[in-house]
């Protein structure tokens, strides 16, 4: 901010239109950081499913019923070639579904009955490796 702030006096002609410019430019700069901040990935995981929000974006958590889950584990991944970065992205094909990520390169894995695939992202990998474990009888069919 302060690097853009001392070539803009360098170049300034005093008109109302730089200063204009200059003011929208670094409301949007501020609302960008504010957003970096703030920004926050949440998942749940209980006996009736994962819910999960990606705050700012969604202000209240979606949620996965345990029914609705065909297949769901831990797996590496790669942001950049499978999802075109992190986000909230959709995958570059329909094999690699939608990801909700925020840093790194792990996620649970989420394929659903209807063939949807979600990929949440995680830094938590043991915990969550532990609570699938409590909860697995509700997402793998029943054998006979």
């Amino acid at each position: 901010i302060f690097s853009i702030l001392s070539e803009w006096k360098k170049n300034i002609d005093n008109s109302l239109g730089d200063y204009i410019a200059a003011f929208i430019g670094l409301f949007i700069l501020l609302i960008v950081i504010i957003i970096f901040l703030v920004l926050k990935l949440q998942t749940k995981i209980d006996e009736n499913g994962i819910k999960y929000k990606f705050y700012p974006f969604q202000v209240s958590y979606k949620n996965i019923v345990w029914s609705n889950i065909s297949e769901c584990y831990i797996r590496n991944y790669s942001p950049i070639s499978e999802y075109g970065g992190w986000g909230i992205k959709g995958g570059f094909s329909k094999q690699t579904g939608k990801a909700y990520t925020t840093k790194g390169t792990t996620g649970l894995q989420l394929t659903l009955k209807n063939g949807k695939k979600i990929l949440i992202g995680t830094q938590k990998k043991e915990e969550i490796k532990r609570v699938l474990e409590t909860y697995k009888r509700k997402y793998t069919p029943n054998e006979l």
